[in-house]
């Protein structure tokens, strides 16, 4: 018998239904909407970049929040199964010459329609000025349709034909998904800087694509990796300094 109680008492606490969820940092719950933001542990270590995140991320609660009342309001039929139901997570992907760290924003969200959707931004910030930036300050010109734009959406289109061509995906219909990425800096993709090999140094680019933004929701997310040695005839002395190395396999197997 105690066997038995104690098999009972191991499976309990394996469910999902048991176990504890964690907490979070910030979120909206009520009959609309049921919305949670979570930071990272080592964003939260970073007092200015968690209250950063945290403002951000309770922006996008509220405003989850009225246009989920507004929609129950005008069309209260879609609410019978429950409220919308969101989430957004903040995590650190890279920490470069301890100064600039690069962090994934992924979204998901429910509004009860023919599936859930998710979302993925990025955010780099300036530990030494406690700001967001971009990658403006790598490269020598990052002007619309300039010499540096137009190596970097090469080189993001020819990463990404070799992770659609993994997936099978027809080369018709992956053409006509590349159309909208242009050589500019806010069209492109979201971007973060790829951990190294080498300490402190950053491996290169990686642009972070969520679905339907270059492929049908069904192949999901996508991640375009471009090597620093491409961008290294762009890059001003700060660039020069923080790229270097080789992108590590778990980091290229992970972001898959």
């Amino acid at each position: 018998m105690l066997a038995i109680l104690s098999a009972v008492t191991t499976i309990g606490l394996a469910s999902p239904s048991f176990a504890a969820d964690p907490k979070p940092d910030a979120a909206v719950k009520n009959r609309n909407i049921d919305a949670r933001v979570f930071l990272d542990d080592k964003i939260k270590a970073d007092a200015p970049l968690a209250a950063d995140c945290l403002a951000e991320g309770k922006r996008w609660l509220d405003k989850n929040a009225a246009d989920a009342a507004a929609s129950r309001k005008q069309d209260p039929q879609f609410f019978k199964d429950g409220g919308w139901d969101f989430e957004r997570k903040y995590s650190i992907r890279s920490v470069v010459a301890d100064r600039y760290v690069s962090i994934l924003r992924d979204d998901y969200m429910d509004t009860h329609g023919a599936h859930p959707n998710s979302d993925v931004n990025t955010v780099l910030w300036d530990k030494s000025e406690n700001k967001r930036i971009s990658i403006r300050p790598f490269f020598t010109e990052t002007a619309d349709n300039g010499a540096t734009m137009k190596a970097m959406v090469k080189a993001v289109i020819a990463s990404l034909k070799i992770e659609k061509k993994k997936r099978d995906s027809g080369e018709t219909a992956t053409q006509e998904w590349f159309k909208d990425l242009t050589p500019r800096l806010l069209k492109i993709g979201a971007v973060t800087l790829a951990p190294s090999t080498e300490t402190d140094k950053s491996s290169g680019l990686t642009f972070h694509y969520p679905p339907y933004a270059v492929g049908p929701y069904a192949e999901g997310q996508y991640v375009a990796f471009v090597p620093w040695e491409t961008l290294k005839p762009y890059l001003t002395p700060e660039g020069a300094r923080i790229f270097g190395g080789a992108r590590p396999k778990a980091d290229a197997d992970e972001q898959q």
